[in-house]
């Protein structure tokens, strides 16, 4: 059996793993299969920046001391769904280390540079065809396999449950009146966001940069499909990050490249700014619906954090009250109610409070090495990766990385890393 299969696996049957209820979490059982082919084909080659990330592990682990704490302005007590919460992450820390150390291990003739990028551009016309369901039929869900299997007190968890269980959208008053926000096939919307900028990057790549005519074609028809999911994703970390991705392959291709692609940029404005899709972005523009939640999430993550600056909580905690007042929480009578956890809004926050700036401050690193090392790489992949790099530190800011986005985030890592041993080459 070829040594790709858990990666086509899981890029190419992701629709499969979100049906059955695994989606984001099934990196954690290919992890397995490939832990196991690394053990046979020692020794095993492991990238730059990989004692970051086992730093960023470490730390993780020593977190644990604090899950029974309750940082000042927070509330709730120590119990199951706190140790599920932890253990998923921790799970998923390590599994994603160990794919992009598989990845890195195969040679070109293995699975080649080319085939990698179009397995992720398979993903993105997946991302938006479950976006377009998202639109269409909001109010799509099922009961996935694993939510039958699992008992109630892990299935019930509320991080759980968004992992487990299929929906096509979250509906959200982010207009004022309750909207549709595309989700499918990931864990929320936000998490749809972020995937389908990183993924629209390996898709433009993989198939119209080494594409055909015929592969052009396609292209130009998915993105025109996907401009509909994006607009009523109503999502300003997208759009924000699709702008300054454009504005980066625009300095740093040259020649003929930048002019189709300033011309191209420009018919695509144009064709917009007539399109109905124009009106709701102006509308989403005018409605900076969770500015005040993100300031006070964001002020109470950072003064709980002050009091274990070093390693964190282990996990997030509930803030008390919001930022309009102190007594919205869980009641007997509303048990659906409370504010986020602390951290929801951007990975460098949940970094913060669950490992301390220490961890945050790792986690930067990785990146940001990533991006210094391979800047004078100009070749389409190297483009294409360095760009998802800042991309991930621009919304470490805004969105969680955890589950899915922080899969593909260190696939696109990987993808540097291969293309920078030597030994890959280009794809031709």
């Amino acid at each position: 059996m070829s040594a790709t299969w858990p990666v086509a696996a899981l890029l190419v049957g992701y629709p499969v793993w979100w049906a059955l209820g695994f989606g984001g979490l099934s990196v954690i059982v290919l992890a397995v299969p490939m832990a196991v082919l690394l053990w046979r084909r020692r020794p095993v080659r492991v990238p730059p920046g990989f004692g970051l990330w086992l730093l960023l592990l470490a730390g993780y682990l020593i977190s644990a001391l604090m899950l029974t704490e309750t940082p000042p302005g927070t509330y709730g007590g120590f119990g199951p769904g706190r140790l599920v919460g932890y253990g998923m992450r921790l799970a998923l820390y390590v599994s994603i280390l160990v794919l992009v150390v598989y990845l890195g291990n195969l040679t070109e003739r293995e699975l080649p540079q080319l085939r990698l990028v179009r397995m992720l551009g398979v993903l993105f016309v997946t991302t938006v065809a479950g976006g377009l369901l998202g639109v269409l039929a909001p109010g799509f869900s099922f009961t996935a396999p694993l939510e039958l299997l699992l008992p109630e007190w892990i299935g019930g968890n509320s991080f759980v449950q968004n992992l487990i269980h299929p929906t096509a959208a979250q509906t959200q008053k982010v207009l004022g009146f309750a909207s549709p926000r595309p989700e499918a096939p990931f864990e929320w919307a936000n998490a749809w966001g972020s995937n389908a900028s990183v993924l629209l990057v390996w898709f433009v790549i993989g198939w119209w940069v080494y594409g055909r005519p015929r592969h052009r074609v396609l292209v130009a028809v998915v993105l025109a499909l996907a401009a509909v999911p994006i607009v009523y994703s109503l999502n300003r970390g997208l759009w924000i990050g699709l702008g300054l991705a454009v504005l980066y392959v625009i300095c740093r291709v040259g020649g003929r490249t930048r002019i189709a692609l300033c011309a191209a940029v420009a018919a695509a404005a144009l064709a917009f700014a007539l399109s109905p899709l124009a009106t709701l972005f102006a509308q989403r523009l005018d409605k900076p619906h969770s500015n005040d939640i993100r300031a006070f999430t964001v002020s109470a993550t950072l003064a709980a954090a002050t009091h274990s600056p070093l390693i964190g909580y282990g996990n997030t905690r509930n803030a008390t009250g919001n930022h309009r007042s102190i007594t919205t929480g869980k009641t007997d009578w509303c048990d659906t109610c409370g504010h986020p956890p602390l951290g929801s809004d951007g990975q460098l926050w949940l970094l913060i409070i669950t490992q301390g700036f220490t961890g945050a401050a790792l986690y930067v690193a990785f990146f940001l090495g990533a991006i210094r090392r391979h800047w004078r790489d100009r070749s389409p992949i190297g483009l294409g990766g360095v760009l998802v790099m800042g991309l991930v530190l621009l919304y470490m800011f805004i969105y969680d990385g955890l589950v899915t986005p922080l899969s593909l985030y260190l696939v696109s890592f990987a993808l540097l890393w291969r293309n920078g041993a030597g030994t890959q080459g280009r794809p031709a």
